[in-house]
């Protein structure tokens, strides 16, 4: 990590609040203990058996999460995660009920005994509360209560970046998947409710609500774990040895039949692409909801109200992003990177973003050609604006900047041109995800991974555009009658290739931090065109000298 940490002062729970500057910015102690591996956290989570009730009249969540985990050390004291609002009625481990502290957002259970270093066990966390509404979902956390047009119940939730902890008790750390789920959401019995995974069945209890059982059997990010609930009908489809099931409100099931036929272009895309569809075994879902989409393990959430582009408009400004529906490409694009693979720590959210961004160009190059993906790449460029660095600040629940989306997709257009063999990029995209698949990584396991692959030292390019907030640029000028060029760039030594055309004809040079001079004659500056579809970076005429 380069940032600079100002102060750092790491205290027990013990202790006085602590606070971390790093990067104009402050962090506390309640971010700390959601973003760091204490000694607290010293345990592997195997399964969740979650079973709640929602009571959509109160939006009030009851019930309780059975965590099965084995100790990395001695444990005497466990964290688990729960917000500050929701209430915690009582741990019981190995039939007892335990003592616990709260701090912030975390809840620390004294264990007795301790559970020993590589032993396995489980405790079952109670719980009830009124969980934090979304204002805005999907960008803040929360559950969303709704109603349908018909004035039924029509309710989900979305908390990515918040954290899983603001509705369910769990270790809320993404370096850290449960093996498996079993996820039990009792409704009323009008009412029917899609998790991740395969459905197992319901049961109709003696209150007047129905408890819906869902089954996953794939590793899952803890945000990935949901609920839908309403007034759904269900229609299915098939693609090779995927099994896809959609839920959808009765009223739009014409339109959603048509519009989710891209589902099986898009697979057929990603899967050469990428490799299979990482989840198989629990199946494909789009599951319609009450805001615009996220990326739900297995269950993805839509909608983009079944219309093309970004809820109708085209975030490219090209028009290519008219030709397709955003939220089932982008959204399912995550179950490859975000999903399957998964950012350790939030600072690297990066690799979910940019690399699903990609997707999108993929997507099209698979069904319009490189020439519509490359315009789309170019266009989505108006979106970014590099004024803060792309990797966020470790350990402190930290994201980089909003850049992560769009310039990280434009930064492995680079890096697919650095390579200038498009039978090796896709070979090397595809082991990859085949390489990481159902596994947490950093971004130096991404960098490390590509850099492998080629006889050139990618670090340079991806310490410019993942580390610093300035793109390179590309200077030129002249010198009499020679033409000279260099990079300008942050980081020492930064010398990437770059493709020009002279004369119509296409040129590779090897810019580095030192003037080097143009072996072809040029007359104008200004007839050098770059070759900008496949390279993001900015361009300068210098003064003639």
């Amino acid at each position: 990590m380069k940032n600079s940490i100002l102060l750092l002062i790491f205290l027990s729970c013990s202790t006085l609040a602590a606070q971390v500057v790093t990067s104009n910015r402050l962090f506390t102690e309640a971010d700390t203990l959601r973003g760091s591996l204490r000694a607290e956290r010293a345990y592997d989570v195997f399964k969740y058996n979650l079973q709640v009730k929602v009571e959509p009249e109160e939006r009030y969540i009851s019930g309780f999460n059975g965590i099965t985990f084995k100790a990395e050390k001695d444990l005497p004291v466990m964290q688990v995660d729960l917000f500050a609002n929701m209430r915690v009625d009582s741990i019981i481990f190995r039939g007892k009920r335990m003592d616990f502290k709260r701090r912030h957002n975390a809840v620390f259970i004294d264990l007795e005994p301790v559970v020993k270093q590589n032993e396995k066990d489980s405790i079952r966390f109670f719980y009830s509360g009124n969980p934090i509404v979304a204002k805005n979902a999907p960008w803040d956390g929360g559950f969303v209560f709704d109603k349908d047009r018909q004035g039924n119940h029509w309710i989900a939730v979305a908390v990515q970046g918040t954290g899983a902890s603001l509705w369910y008790p769990n270790k809320d750390h993404q370096s850290d998947e449960p093996e498996e789920a079993l996820i039990g959401i009792a409704v009323p019995n009008d009412l029917m409710n899609v998790s991740n995974g395969r459905f197992v069945g319901k049961e109709i209890l003696d209150d007047g609500f129905t408890r819906w059982n869902w089954k996953v059997s794939n590793p899952i990010n803890n945000y990935n774990i949901v609920v839908n609930i309403g007034n759904y009908v269900h229609f299915d489809d098939q693609f090779r040895h995927l099994d896809l099931d959609y839920y959808v409100l009765p009223y739009n099931l014409e339109k959603a039949k048509e519009q989710f036929e891209e589902v099986k272009f898009m697979m057929n895309c990603f899967y050469e692409k990428f490799g299979a569809y990482p989840f198989e075994s629990d199946g494909f879902k789009l599951v319609e909801t009450p805001y615009l989409g996220m990326e739900h393990q297995s269950a993805v959430a839509y909608g983009n109200q079944f219309q093309k582009g970004y809820l109708g408009r085209d975030l490219s400004g090209t028009g290519v992003g008219l030709k397709w529906d955003f939220i089932i490409i982008h959204e399912t694009g995550h179950e490859w990177f975000g999903n399957s693979i998964t950012a350790k720590d939030i600072a690297d959210m990066w690799i979910h973003e940019g690399f699903t961004s990609y997707s999108e160009a993929v997507y099209i190059e698979c069904r319009w050609g490189k020439e519509e993906a490359l315009k789309y790449i170019q266009g989505i460029r108006n979106n970014i604006a590099n004024t803060k660095k792309i990797i966020g600040t470790y350990g402190v629940n930290s994201e980089g900047s909003g850049d992560m989306y769009y310039k990280g997709s434009n930064l492995l257009n680079n890096i697919r041109s650095i390579y200038n063999d498009d039978e090796l990029w896709w070979k090397t995209l595809k082991d990859y995800t085949e390489t990481y698949r159902h596994k947490t990584i950093t971004t130096k396991t991404t960098e490390d991974f590509f850099n492998a692959a080629i006889d050139y030292d990618l670090q340079p390019v991806f310490d410019q555009y993942l580390r610093h907030a300035a793109l390179p640029e590309l200077q030129f000028k002249k010198e009499g009658k020679n033409v000279q060029y260099r990079w300008q760039a942050d980081v020492a030594g930064f010398d990437m290739p770059v493709d020009i055309v002279i004369n119509g004809k296409e040129i590779r040079i090897h810019p580095t931090q030192k003037w080097q001079k143009l072996e072809q004659r040029v007359e104008l500056v200004d007839a050098i065109e770059v070759k900008e579809a496949e390279f993001y970076i900015r361009r300068k005429n210098l003064k003639e000298v």
